[in-house]
């Protein structure tokens, strides 16, 4: 399947990236986030539907790396017959940390840690896949910036209450909340209530590097999260490879103090398993999904449907 007629889609909780077809000009088009309490393939048909709108790009082949993607909503076929009537004749669908993994270290070995909102990780062998994590803000995303957020947030309650140390988180909280007995009723009833708590890792990072003794043992903890989850996934599928590449990918790394943290403790643990920086972003692996074959370890973690030619 040739990639000049892949139009591919990065979509994510806080926004969707669109890469047109090989040899058309123009920039990556950006879209609204996913909306996750409403069904996914009809949000993805009409990004591909307002895409081929705006420029006029005929598109055989849609491919899309999707955060959050469940094996409910995996349905290649279903979303082919939502795009067909396009022009469109093949559909691939992965979860975004295959895509991820595609963009930041293509077909080799290794692992990629992907800590945005939520924080998910997949590691490759010579034969096998394994994803740690990805749960989830209710059951998991370890080391996200949502937990980075839930973290601060229970900090400032601890502080509001005395039950805990004064931090400087405080005042961030005070400034969107005026009165904090009532804050939690107010986030409760947000809709936006996971992109909100989320936020707060960027607060987290300020203070930390501002040397906030909380926000500082929340990044400390945060890497430690992400860290583990990384070796677990490596020990899953790692056989004999002398080193063992590891991207970091997301927003949650753009803290000095946190990367440098988990940097600490991925190699402090192991020294053959070590830090490389991406060859491309995720939605590069989007793109790679149509060159993706079936015997790639990869391979069996992309969902597939086509019209017969």
């Amino acid at each position: 399947m040739s990639t000049s007629a892949v139009l591919a889609i990065d979509a994510g909780q806080s926004g969707i990236k669109v890469r047109l077809p090989h040899g058309v000009r123009g920039d990556d088009l950006v879209f609204d986030g996913i909306r996750t309490g409403e069904p996914l393939l009809p949000q993805l048909a009409a990004v591909v539907a307002a895409t081929r709108e705006r420029t006029g790009t005929p598109v055989d082949t849609v491919a899309a790396g999707i955060s959050g993607l469940t094996d409910a909503n995996a349905d290649a076929a279903a979303m082919l017959d939502l795009v067909r009537d396009l022009g469109v004749r093949d559909v691939l669908l992965a979860h975004d940390a295959t895509t991820s993994f595609l963009g930041a270290l293509g077909d080799r070995a290794g692992a990629v840690v992907a800590a945005g909102t939520g924080s998910v990780i997949l590691a490759v062998g010579a034969e096998t896949t394994a994803r740690v994590d990805g749960w989830g803000w209710v059951m998991g995303d370890a080391g996200s910036g949502y937990w980075i957020g839930r973290e601060a947030l229970d900090a400032i309650m601890r502080a509001y209450d005395g039950r805990g140390p004064s931090t400087m988180l405080t005042a961030a909280a005070s400034d969107r909340w005026p009165d904090l007995s009532q804050a939690y009723m107010s986030l409760q009833a947000d809709p936006d209530r996971v992109r909100i708590v989320a936020s707060f890792a960027a607060v987290v990072a300020r203070a930390a590097a501002a040397d906030d003794a909380v926000a500082r043992d929340i990044t400390a903890r945060a890497a430690h999260e992400l860290a583990g989850s990384v070796r677990a996934s490596i020990a899953q599928v790692r056989t004999d490879e002398a080193t063992f590449p590891v991207c970091a990918l997301g927003g949650v790394f753009g803290s000095p103090l946190l990367h440098a943290d988990f940097v600490a403790d991925l190699h402090g643990s192991d020294d053959s398993v070590r830090l490389v920086d991406p060859v491309g972003v995720g939605i590069d692996g989007v793109v790679a999904l149509a060159d993706l074959t079936d015997t790639h370890p990869l391979g069996a973690l992309v969902h597939r449907a086509g019209l017969a030619r």
